[in-house]
């Protein structure tokens, strides 16, 4: 299924440890540059700006192959309009391929044909089916998965994910008010569910090609878990798709479940992220924190805006100063120091692979004393008298 070369591959990964082990400070930039110069690997940006310039750039290439073939297909006026973002779905998909070929990977011309495809793909159905949203989300869905599958494009998982949820989404709206009444403990059994598959399939993986991917897929299931049933979502939410009105005095259908929910889902995070030391975990957990501040703020003003930034930024500041002067010193576990390495349980032994790999060493045996015996060279038993 995977169009690059599985070499060329494993040739990324093991720059990518070396790359670890350099900014470790375990082997020097001359390895680094030496171990790069030897392992050929696939074409890719790892700067962010290039990688927007050259996806820029694809996008006028993209454009430009769509305009010349929209000259021919003007005089067909209402036909071409009809199938023209086929054919241009086609484009995406050939000049990915074509670009996939030639190994570029993450390079920015790439993510613009493939983006792009999956734009004109969604275009084409609305088109076609006359803005059917259901059938839409589920082609967009179907379209993106095939391309991180195959050229392992990992903004294109993110499409799937969100693709997926509008799948959901609008098929809980044809139920009618009763699906959009249950729609948010549907997303939140979603959510949960589609994050233990992709965690599971993520200790499973035999090779760390769809890692990205199905990492970035987790991290949006915690996201949608956690928005699904927040108190201001539910509400907002409730208020435009059942013209719900809540009047003063009362409040919205399990209200106190919501509420809970809440304030209880930042702090299960932040304490599974602090007992498995997962870094994105940590982070979504003190977002969904401050979003939980902002919900409850946003119904109850208990104190004047300029007073509450004030109190909230002088808490934050004496837990920032108390948690660095006691984990500043620590060695090990949740520390304030830098790492040395970053995933240092991915590879065992990575720098003794990253060699190995370069220089294609294998363990010698040796067989026969350089010291010759019996005989000679005033060596021992049996001397000739020679020196």
């Amino acid at each position: 299924m995977i169009v690059y070369s599985k070499q060329l591959l494993d040739n990324e990964i093991l720059v990518d440890e070396a790359d670890s082990l350099y900014k470790g400070g375990f082997i020097s930039k001359e390895q680094k540059k030496f171990i790069e110069k030897e392992l050929p690997v696939l074409k890719s940006q790892s700067n962010i700006l290039v990688r927007i310039g050259f996806f820029l750039l694809g996008c006028l290439l993209y454009g430009s192959i769509c305009g010349a073939i929209s000259l021919f297909g003007l005089s067909a006026e209402n036909v071409f309009f009809q199938i023209c973002c086929y054919i241009f779905t086609i484009v995406g998909f050939a000049g990915v391929e074509l670009l996939a070929n030639q190994n570029y990977h993450n390079h920015g011309l790439d993510d613009a044909f493939i983006l792009n495809a999956l734009l004109c793909l969604g275009v084409a159905i609305a088109i076609t089916t006359e803005g059917h949203e259901i059938v839409i989300a589920f082609f967009v869905a179907m379209g993106s998965l095939f391309m991180f599958l195959r050229y392992l494009h990992v903004l294109s998982m993110l499409v799937f994910c969100i693709s997926a949820t509008a799948f959901l989404f609008f098929g809980m709206f044809k139920f009618g008010d009763i699906g959009k009444a249950i729609l948010p403990f549907v997303a939140m059994i979603f959510a949960g569910l589609f994050y233990f598959l992709t965690k599971k399939r993520m200790n499973h993986l035999s090779k760390s090609y769809y890692y990205n991917g199905l990492l970035l897929a987790n991290s949006f299931c915690l996201v949608l878990f956690y928005l699904s049933c927040n108190y201001l979502v539910v509400r907002e939410l409730s208020a435009e798709l059942l013209g719900t009105e809540v009047k003063p005095g009362t409040d919205i259908p399990f209200a106190f479940f919501f509420y809970g929910f809440t304030f209880m889902v930042p702090i299960v995070y932040l304490v599974q992220a602090l007992k498995t030391k997962d870094r994105i975990m940590l982070w979504l957990s003190f977002l969904a924190i401050a979003f939980s501040i902002y919900t409850i703020r946003f119904y109850h003003s208990v104190l004047p805006i300029e007073v509450a930034l004030t109190l909230g930024g002088v808490v934050l500041f004496a837990i920032a100063y108390f948690s660095i002067r006691k984990l500043k010193e620590k060695e090990s576990g949740l520390t304030f120091k830098p790492d040395r390495i970053n995933h240092s349980d991915s590879l065992l032994n990575a720098e003794a692979l990253v060699v190995a790999s370069t220089f294609g060493m294998k363990p010698e045996v040796k067989t026969a004393s350089p010291m010759e015996f019996g005989g000679g060279g005033f060596s021992g038993g049996g001397s000739d008298g020679s020196f």
